[in-house]
């Protein structure tokens, strides 16, 4: 048999190149999204010093001083949880609103919103940066308060469900401001909301330095109920901070399904 007569069958088989469109699997788009998130964030300096160097200074200035006046017991029993509850803050609301803010403004937010990338996938993606960021600064805080002489006990479960739904609640009202104010005025309002939980949450003051009416108020605030809550826990060794919990539920609640109904990509 010539080689002009060699059956077809013995030929290799067509590669196939037509194109086959189409997105690639949700959890793909959000794992790349996430690490695209995290390297923008620890190559920021300015999200950095909110994140990291502005809670290590507050825990080491009023853990080493008598600056302030935090009660019997040690003082760093007292301002760990409080900075703990702070450095939660600082990602999922100051620093996640203004950065979002930022992005809504320069198109970032626009152009991703044509990708295949939905909405829940953003703000999913957005969430484990949140929890990744604060990992990173409950490991540095911790290692500062141990060697500032901190002790602490309680049940770390109870810590957990504290830290992720502080993390819910601050981050349904940081998306809700980046996504319907303008890029400054969420610059302004997130760091003027910062200074003033830091003042009034019971941070580093003592909410029983202030009168009964104004604490009763301030003790619904979620910075509050967040710092207690790990106060009880961490401190005086409580299994399971029902109020805490329950302030912080609401507040996540609330603040979740405000920024999915009026959350605007531009």
């Amino acid at each position: 048999m010539t080689a002009s007569s060699t059956p077809s069958a013995s030929r290799p088989a067509a590669l196939d190149l037509a194109p086959a469109p189409g997105a690639a699997p949700l959890l793909r788009m959000i794992l790349a999204q996430t690490g695209y998130e995290l390297r923008s964030q620890l190559r920021n300096g300015e999200q950095l010093l909110l994140t990291l160097v502005i809670p290590v200074v507050l825990l080491a200035l009023f853990g080493a001083t008598t600056l302030l006046d935090l009660g019997p017991g040690r003082r760093v029993d007292f301002l760990a949880p409080g900075i703990l509850a702070l450095a939660v803050m600082s990602t999922a609301f100051t620093g996640q609103a203004i950065g979002t803010g930022f992005e809504r403004r320069y198109g970032v937010l626009k152009r991703l919103g044509a990708t295949p990338l939905p909405r829940s996938g953003l703000i999913a993606a957005k969430t484990l940066t949140v929890l990744a960021v604060e990992a990173l600064q409950a490991a540095v805080i911790c290692a500062v308060a141990l060697a500032l002489g901190w002790s602490p006990h309680g049940d770390p479960l109870s810590v957990l469900a504290l830290i992720l739904l502080g993390t819910a609640a601050f981050s349904g009202f940081g998306l809700l401001m980046a996504g319907t104010l303008r890029a400054e005025a969420t610059l302004a309002a997130a760091n003027l909301v910062y200074v003033l939980l830091l003042a009034v949450g019971g941070v580093v003051f003592p909410l029983d330095r202030f009168p009964e009416a104004v604490r009763s108020a301030l003790e619904l605030l979620p910075i509050s109920a967040l710092a207690d809550g790990l106060r009880q826990v961490l401190q005086d060794g409580a299994a399971l901070p029902g109020g805490a919990l329950l302030v912080l539920a609401v507040w996540a609640a609330a603040g979740l399904a405000l920024a999915a109904r009026f959350f605007r990509w531009e």
